[in-house]
């Protein structure tokens, strides 16, 4: 069958895409998982924080706060999201850092500030006084409901008219005749743009298509619950990252989320916590927290696929005709996917930005794939 469009990636980035682009064109929506969004999406920390991340992710953040805030009727039954608040909290050998972080936020118009000392252990008082030295405050900063989020996302792309497919793998991929025809285990779907939207595996479809790989590197990050302390109710406490990413933690269904914030390189395929990860995870948090990890409930890992400049990789292949890329959002995807799914959908249909997302500072070229000449992925959070 001939579609507009093929998106491969049912995740949030996929997802969200091929919402926007089924208000306009017929989209093909296909998935190998039976789940949409097992990879990666399903295991999101749920974080809404415009001072998180780069400039450009910043940027995307602030420009989906008005969806988040007023999605359109019937996307979803409840509010996206929930009053949370972001602490950083920094060492004595960590303070200067945390202040320049501070001032290349506030520079790119997000609402973070230095807070006193005093400020911080009122919001958290179990943090250890000998270990802070300074802290910063997100007024933003909420709680996302991903699954809400993802779900409307996919129904009302289904909606719209969007075929989705899951449980489905391209068996082969080809060009000709202007299209791009994919042989799945059932048939044959064509449409002149094909939509890379496969997460860890963007790299590999790519080649797929006889496309240069760009270089995504997916980094595994390990996440777990544990109680919270005996007797301190924790529901209202924010989330609290350190100021060098070396963990976070943050109240989680009456229980405390916390991770080590590792970026462990790793394959495409399904992540696995390993031992050491959650051990470390356990030891940084009990370093600054006074808690008393007796036990982990749950513990899980989710991959975060990067560009080498830690930056979405969206717009056409440079050199393979109609091949558009919607990958790299890293750990950034759900806080950015309504803006960057408007700016996706623009490009795809050969548009100019919207312009309120450009008022942002987003740029076509900045996300363009054809500023990847490198293949490798650098390290750092901010």
């Amino acid at each position: 069958m001939m579609y507009d469009f093929i998106v491969v990636g049912a995740g949030i980035a996929g997802a969200s895409l091929a919402y926007e682009l089924a208000r306009y064109a017929s989209v093909c929506l296909i998935e190998a998982e039976a789940r949409p969004g097992f990879h990666a999406t399903g295991r999101s920390a749920a974080l809404f924080a415009p001072s998180y991340g780069g400039a450009q992710i910043r940027a995307l953040t602030r420009a989906s706060r008005s969806f988040f805030d007023r999605p359109p009727p019937g996307f979803c039954q409840h509010p996206l999201l929930t009053a949370r608040g972001c602490l950083y909290i920094a060492r004595a050998d960590q303070s200067i850092r945390l202040a320049a972080m501070v001032a290349a936020i506030r520079g790119s118009g997000g609402k973070v500030a230095m807070i006193d000392v005093e400020q911080a252990l009122s919001r958290v008082p179990r943090i250890r006084a000998e270990y802070l030295a300074a802290a910063a405050w997100d007024f933003d900063a909420m709680d996302i409901d991903v699954d809400a989020l993802h779900q409307g996302f996919l129904r009302g792309a289904r909606a719209a008219g969007a075929k989705l497919m899951t449980g489905t793998r391209a068996a082969r991929i080809t060009r000709q005749r202007g299209a791009w025809s994919i042989q799945l285990d059932d048939g044959e779907v064509s449409a002149p743009v094909l939509v890379n939207a496969a997460g860890a595996w963007a790299d590999e479809l790519a080649g797929a298509c006889g496309a240069r790989r760009i270089g995504l590197q997916p980094l595994r990050r390990t996440a777990l619950l544990v109680d919270a302390p005996a007797g301190v109710d924790i529901r209202q406490w924010p989330a609290v990252i350190d100021a060098d990413e070396e963990f976070y933690f943050k109240p989680e269904a009456g229980q405390l989320l916390l991770s080590p914030a590792d970026e462990i390189a790793q394959k495409p395929g399904d992540a696995y916590p390993e031992e050491l990860d959650i051990a470390v995870g356990v030891d940084r948090v009990q370093a600054a927290l006074n808690i008393d990890v007796r036990r982990v409930n749950r513990s899980w890992a989710g991959l975060r696929t990067f560009s080498a400049d830690r930056v979405p990789v969206v717009g056409f292949d440079p050199r393979t005709e109609d091949l558009f890329w919607c990958a790299g959002q890293g750990g950034y995807g759900i806080q950015t996917a309504p803006a960057l799914a408007r700016t996706a959908a623009a490009l795809a249909k050969r548009e100019n930005l919207p312009a309120d997302i450009a008022t942002e500072g987003v740029t076509a070229a900045d996300l363009s794939p054809d500023r990847l000449s490198a293949v490798s992925v650098g390290g750092g959070g901010h």
